[in-house]
């Protein structure tokens, strides 16, 4: 590769399944933008809606057969080094172990060693990479990688495809999965989701707080506190994500294509 030809790869990034000019807004941002929508309302959002129906359709046709899985949610910026990620490569391994494949984001960090470890002991690893602004690639041990422009299509994936969440320390974007986890099951949208953060250490002061004010206010019910688990081994991470349902099954369920309970 020459240097003109690095300069123009330099100035452009991943879009989805494109490849664009870095100065183009990302798709999310486009579809957000107040100024944005009036400009355009009446010629780009329709077919913008067949663009988002296409992520939708490819997203379910990439991981449809991938069987049953555990979403794991973690930081992008976690070391090679960090106990972390030392652990999230331990934790993927056990999950493939146990006969399940792992959704990650399929960037670095704690995505990275969770699809490692279950990518080096023949596990089915797969990533769903977000287009950002500095474009995130799929890190080298996804095995089955999907691009998506909209994070409302792909948090879809996350939890349609999965059986559970093990959601280790990280930033905005890793709360928002958990909260928005804890919304799904609290509201029934979700049975039988079982969230386990993992390291003590990073979300018991979380946990805490939400018990003395959250709970404390009337926000939320006691039992909604049962809703989460707590752990700082992978061994025990993995065994608490696919304990198997606690009632006889019938039907697969809508939400995540896992069985649906007997009516009582």
């Amino acid at each position: 590769m020459n240097d003109a030809e690095r300069r123009d790869n330099a100035d452009r990034r991943r879009a989805g399944r494109l490849v664009v000019p870095r100065e183009q807004a990302p798709a999310d941002r486009s579809l957000l933008e107040r100024s944005a929508i009036e400009e355009l309302s009446h010629h780009a959002d329709p077919w913008r809606v067949l663009r988002i129906l296409s992520e939708f359709v490819e997203g379910f046709d990439a991981l449809n057969e991938v069987g049953p899985a555990v979403t794991v949610f973690g930081s992008a910026r976690s070391r090679r080094d960090d106990p972390y990620y030392i652990a999230g490569r331990k934790l993927g391994a056990a999950l493939a172990n146990r006969g399940f494949a792992v959704i990650t984001g399929g960037g670095p960090g704690i995505m990275e060693a969770v699809n490692r470890g279950c990518h080096e002991v023949g596990g089915l690893s797969v990533g769903c990479n977000i287009e950002l602004p500095n474009e995130q690639s799929l890190n080298k041990y996804v095995d089955l990688g999907v691009e998506f422009r909209y994070f409302f299509v792909r948090k879809n994936m996350f939890v349609k495809y999965a059986r559970g969440f093990v959601i280790f320390p990280g930033g905005f974007g890793t709360l928002d999965e958990l909260f928005e986890s804890l919304t799904l099951a609290q509201t029934g949208k979700i049975e039988h989701f079982p969230i386990v953060l993992f390291g003590s250490s990073y979300w018991q002061g979380l946990l805490d707080w939400m018990k003395e004010h959250v709970l404390g206010a009337g926000a939320i019910a006691p039992e909604d506190m049962k809703l989460l688990s707590i752990t700082d081994d992978p061994e025990e991470a993995a065994e608490m994500a696919t304990r198997p349902l606690p009632v006889k099954v019938t039907e697969p369920r809508e939400q995540t294509g896992e069985p649906k309970a007997d009516a009582r």
